[in-house]
């Protein structure tokens, strides 16, 4: 059976550093899963001549002129795309270590932030002794036989028990 209670936590303190390695870690696995999904998406966009028409839709309403194309330089936007990327995860890291630096400083003043959790613990269940039919086994006994421990290793009481009639 389990308890639960409710118990008052106090955040007062983030670590700059800490906080350094994780969102820079954080902040690298978006920006590579956003140059990812822009490769991916530009390649089925390409695949599916939708740049091309779009190109032969600008020339037709006079936006460009005859014979230019905006997106053959593919190379150079995958290259804006990377720099944009590694500039949006320096950025975000940066931010994300300022916005726990401010908090510092404000917790000094405020005090930090309350959050109330629940505990949850374990009650086991006390079964009642049951009588030993057979000594346990010594595993350093040849074939597992059986040995009788001295009279010094004997479980002894860990508690004096009062009998009835006696003060002390």
């Amino acid at each position: 059976m389990a308890t639960v209670r409710r118990v008052r936590r106090i955040i007062r303190k983030i670590d700059p550093w800490t906080t350094l390695k994780v969102s820079a870690v954080v902040w690298a696995v978006i920006a590579l899963a956003f140059v990812l999904g822009a490769v991916i998406f530009w390649s089925v966009l390409d695949r599916a001549g939708i740049p091309d028409s779009l190109v032969d839709f600008m020339t037709e309403i006079t936006l460009i002129e005859d014979g230019t194309d905006p997106f053959a330089n593919t190379e150079q936007f995958l290259r804006f795309l990377i720099f944009g990327s590694v500039v949006g995860w320096v950025m975000a890291t940066g931010a994300t270590v300022g916005v726990a630096v401010v908090y510092n400083l404000v917790s000094d003043v405020v005090g930090g932030l309350e959050i109330v959790v629940l505990e949850e613990t374990l009650n086991p269940v006390v079964q009642p002794q049951q009588q030993v039919l057979h000594p346990p086994s010594d595993y350093r006994a040849p074939n597992g036989g059986l040995v009788q421990p001295d009279e010094e290793q004997a479980d002894l009481p860990t508690e004096e028990v009062q009998r009835a009639g006696r003060m002390g």
